[in-house]
């Protein structure tokens, strides 16, 4: 577990019209680090088979409803719009800014891209950027999170630019499907940024539906990718997502990793294939996969806990939510009958729903 949520705590603070806001406290955060749930980026992030435009649009809302909360809290103002290509496009910042009453006086881009080999980051590259440099930007961006390289690589740039040119940052508003490694990162970032402009405020940083982590090694299952893929374990994630995805059966054993980057959206066979080969790696190895082990993992938490414990191990320990205590009894129900799960048949199910949707798409090639 990242130190930084030790002695974290969710906080409720407030309904964004169809969006719960959430901000994830600690006395030594020196930045503000939100979570948002809302029935779209619910649905995007329990069901691979939301994709194209439709997965832009399940996060527009959540957005605005971020971006409404600064504002009410006096924390609007003119914004510039930083792009990290390709995953960046995804996010709907600039409708939301229109939406929200925000003006945006530019859209800078630069192009990061992963070097993978065998399922593995071998490295990173900038290969494209454009940046008009001011001062007293505020920068507005989305991108997803897992180890952070990507977003380090492209603010150092950024921030390398701006000193060299006579410009400032002021303040960094980020939305991202991402892990808690963020938290570090924008932490350590906070005070390298203060040594160059000591008037930075810091970043309002907003997590959809959950701060994730990623997974260590290969998991239960043997075939997740190590710092690609998320998990729930150690991580905060909004109660109304872990309702959701009890109520919808199998969506807790998917893929976490099928958020990321341009395919979902631009590439969609790319991010159906990917969907299909994992849910074809459970199939092959079925016989060999623990189904308690593998909610435990998903879940958080392998054994039964107490309510107390619970809340603690979710962070949840200052809300005052009456859906709370149902959840948890949910859970351990499904923990205490996860073994009779056949994954050899949810497998199967699964893959032929997504061969049906992946037709569709490759017939039009």
């Amino acid at each position: 577990m990242s130190l930084s949520l030790l002695d974290a705590s969710l906080h409720f603070v407030g309904l964004q019209d169809d969006t719960s806001v959430y901000e994830l406290r600690q006395a030594q955060f020196s930045n503000k680090y939100f979570i948002l749930s809302s029935t779209g980026t619910r649905r995007l992030m329990a069901f691979p088979e939301v994709v194209g435009f439709d997965s832009y649009l399940s996060m527009l809302p959540a957005t605005v409803a971020a971006l409404r909360h600064l504002t009410h809290q006096g924390k609007g103002g003119d914004v510039d719009i930083l792009t990290i290509l390709r995953g960046g496009l995804n996010y709907p910042i600039e409708e939301a800014c229109y939406r929200s009453g925000i003006r945006v006086r530019d859209i800078h881009f630069v192009s990061c891209e992963r070097i993978i080999e065998d399922h593995i980051i071998t490295g990173l590259e900038i290969k494209y950027e454009k940046l008009r440099v001011k001062k007293d930007n505020i920068l507005v961006i989305g991108d997803i999170i897992a180890t952070g390289d990507t977003l380090r690589l492209c603010l150092d740039q950024v921030i390398d630019r701006f000193r060299r040119r006579g410009g400032s940052i002021r303040k960094i508003i980020f939305f991202t499907i991402g892990g808690t490694r963020a938290i570090d990162l924008m932490e350590s970032m906070t005070e390298e940024i203060r040594r160059i402009w000591p008037e930075f405020e810091g970043f309002d940083c907003f997590f959809y539906e959950g701060i994730f982590t990623v997974y260590k090694d290969q998991g239960a299952t043997g075939i997740n990718v190590p710092d690609i893929d998320f998990g729930w374990k150690d991580g905060v994630i909004s109660p109304e997502f872990r309702r959701f995805v009890l109520d919808h059966p199998y969506s807790i054993l998917e893929k976490c990793i099928i958020y990321d980057g341009g395919a979902r959206r631009y590439e969609i066979p790319v991010h159906f294939h990917e969907a299909l080969e994992y849910w074809e790696g459970i199939w092959a190895r079925a016989d060999q996969i623990d189904p308690q082990l593998m909610v435990g993992e998903k879940l958080g938490y392998y054994n039964p806990v107490t309510y107390n414990k619970w809340l603690t191990l979710n962070h949840y320990r200052e809300l005052m939510d009456e859906r709370l205590k149902p959840l948890w009894a949910d859970e351990a129900e499904l923990l205490a009958h996860a073994s009779a799960l056949s994954l050899e048949t949810i497998a199967n199910q699964r893959i032929n729903a997504i061969n049906s949707i992946l037709q569709n798409y490759e017939s039009q090639n």
